[in-house]
């Protein structure tokens, strides 16, 4: 069933840790009695997804014949073993209220009120971007919502879930003020809690007004800002673990969930162990209220244990997905994935859409780059279809990014709709740069450096500089691990001139369209480059305003062509990465915040618990 959002008022639709235990897995030998989770279907005014209320049983069924749907191809799903997972960076997190760039896993056990469509086809929307549509949203822990008026959501939630069976909690059941006590903890909505330093750096936080509980299961969120798009875009937010929910009891108790072994959720995998710089081990909750939306008779998670390596080095991932003791490992580069093309051919490939586009990053704050001549001459000098054509051998666009991904249908300004000014501002020209640079002052260019994640693209970072170079700025590259680099540039902004991150940069954005408006901002934690234009700033003030959603993608149109116009970083391109699975790994096709993130797997509590394994065809390639 495919819920849709509707506008009341507004017409709009809204040590390497290589060495594993070895995998187990048990075949199913008896098929399920027990009632499937049933869908109704909503009123004209009403997002409803039913639950079934009947006792998890670890069961199955299993079956030879065709359903008619598109995943009967992946073959009759299958309980047991392990699902070995990678992190480049130290898990540093386990509690909702500190987030940030702080690495966690915390939605391993904690979950949101809303999630994703399971049953929704990959060519329909194949689930690899941060940004989920409203229509293919479903609930989690939110059995249905509605809008009472534009500003206040009804959320209804799912009778019959329990928090997992750990002191404090004991399996009580999950309530109303459970989702009250989170965003009262995250804002001080009145009960004096100190809040949160990443919620209040949000814009998007700071318009609530009040959550409140009108009954056990009824929980009323009231916004600043009645706008429906915007506030469900927030809600179902999937780049960060900023909506897990965590329990009441514990908090209390402890003050906080800093200590990993106070670890306690609703979701479908229970954290076992934590061994710092080296593995986290989540086991299947045996109490888990889920079941799996396309074989609504079986009981979720598949898997019995989820590992999580911390492995920083890629070379040292690259071994263990060769030898089979990591099941899967995206982020990879095109030449990185021929490569194990050639080298393990029975190894599949996924192509997916980099979440950002590759930038350089100036601190807009600070001498030269403070002159738009200065940031517009650094464009100029990059010739990005020779880069599109050499270096990612013709697999990408070779046009230039702002600020909302192009493979965000319907939303920014796609660049064959860039007037053409504009356009050639971003042409490959060292003569109109250096006499940019010259009318800026600096005839002979200048001496910089760069402070760059050493898990990025070393080496296109080199292309860069050799350009730069050529127009007379001398960028010294100096690479710190992804660690230190998110506490030195994202977190401290200790950087004085320039800046690349790792995997991602600071154009092409995949998450909410509303909730990039506030991205260079100095309000947001996420402006580090130190932007801080109002005309930048009117637009979310705009948007927030709009009565329709053709206003609003039209406000979102304007701020993109603004971006571009402003040079605020330096684009590269938005090249494809790609992600290599172990064949016996079945379900997983690049959705994003399934496996990796920059801080952390967002949604683990979501697709590994419907991801299975094929421990027969494992066990015959050796795995």
């Amino acid at each position: 069933m495919k819920n849709k959002f509707i506008w009341l008022s507004l017409s709009v639709l809204m040590a390497a840790a290589m060495l594993l235990a070895s995998c187990t897995t048990s075949t199913p030998t008896s098929n399920t009695t027990s009632t499937p989770t049933s869908t109704t279907k909503s009123s004209p005014t009403t997002m409803s997804t039913s639950s079934s209320t009947t006792t998890p049983v670890t069961t199955l069924v299993t079956t030879t014949t065709t359903t008619g749907n598109w995943w009967d191809s992946l073959g009759t799903p299958q309980y047991g073993g392990t699902l070995t997972l990678r992190l480049k960076q130290d898990i540093a997190n386990f509690d909702p209220y500190n987030l940030g760039n702080i690495a966690n896993i915390e939605s391993g056990w904690m979950e949101r009120l809303f999630t994703r469509d399971w049953t929704l086809d990959p060519a329909v929307f194949n689930a690899q971007i941060a940004y989920c549509p409203n229509d293919y949203a479903k609930g989690c822990l939110a059995q249905s919502w509605e809008f009472t008026d534009p500003g206040t959501v009804v959320v209804h939630l799912r009778q019959g879930v329990h928090w997992q069976n750990i002191a404090p909690a004991n399996g009580r059941e999950f309530i109303a003020d459970d989702v009250v006590f989170h965003y009262d903890r995250m804002l001080n909505l009145g009960s004096g809690m100190k809040p949160s330093a990443y919620y209040m750096s949000t814009p998007a936080y700071l318009d609530i007004i009040s959550v409140t509980a009108t009954d056990k299961y009824t929980v009323v969120f009231k916004w600043k800002t009645p706008n429906p798009e915007f506030i469900l875009e927030t809600m179902q937010a999937a780049a960060s673990n900023e909506q897990c929910l965590e329990n009441s009891d514990a908090v209390k108790l402890w003050g906080d969930l800093n200590d990993w072994h106070h670890a306690i959720g609703t979701g479908p995998f229970i954290l076992k162990d934590f061994v710092s710089g080296g593995s986290a081990t989540l086991i299947k909750n045996p109490d888990y209220w889920g079941y799996d939306e396309r074989y609504p008779q079986n009981h979720l998670p598949y898997i019995d244990t989820l590992t999580i390596l911390i492995i920083p080095d890629d070379a040292t991932a690259l071994a263990g997905l060769r030898s089979g003791k990591l099941d899967v490992m995206d982020g990879l580069s095109i030449q990185k994935s021929q490569d194990i093309n050639k080298t393990n051919p029975e190894i599949h490939i996924a192509n997916i859409s980099a979440n950002a586009a590759y930038t350089i990053d100036p601190r807009n704050d600070v001498k030269p780059f403070n002159d738009i001549r200065v940031r517009e001459a650094m464009q100029m000098a990059i010739d990005l279809p020779t880069i599109a054509s050499s270096y990612y051998n013709g697999t990408t666009s070779p046009n230039p990014l702002t600020m909302t991904a192009y493979s965000e249908t319907g939303w920014g300004l796609p660049y064959d709709q860039w007037p053409q000014d504009l356009k050639d501002q971003y042409v490959y020209n060292p003569t109109a740069a250096k006499k940019l640079l010259a009318d800026a002052g600096y005839p002979t260019g200048f001496k910089t450096d760069i402070v760059a994640d050493s898990s990025g693209d070393l080496d296109l970072l080199q292309i860069v500089k050799s350009y730069f170079l050529q127009i007379g700025i001398d960028m010294d590259i100096r690479t710190m691990d992804s660690a230190s680099f998110v506490a030195f540039v994202n977190s401290g902004r200790k950087q004085d001139q320039l800046a690349q991150r790792g995997a991602i940069g600071e154009l092409g954005f995949t998450y909410e369209p509303l909730r990039q408006l506030t991205r260079y901002s100095l309000v947001s934690s996420s402006d580090y480059i130190m932007v801080n234009d109002p005309v930048y700033d009117a637009f979310y003030a705009k948007a927030m305003a709009a009565n329709s959603m053709d206003s609003i993608k039209q406000i979102i149109k304007d701020a993109n062509k603004y971006v571009a116009q402003q040079h605020y970083v330096i684009s590269l391109l938005q090249p494809n990465v790609y992600a290599a699975y172990q064949p016996w790994l079945k379900g997983y096709n690049g959705q994003f915040g399934s496996i990796s993130g920059t801080a952390g797997i967002t949604l683990l509590y979501f697709y590994p618990a419907r991801f299975w394994i094929d421990g027969n065809l494992k066990k015959s390639m050796g795995g």
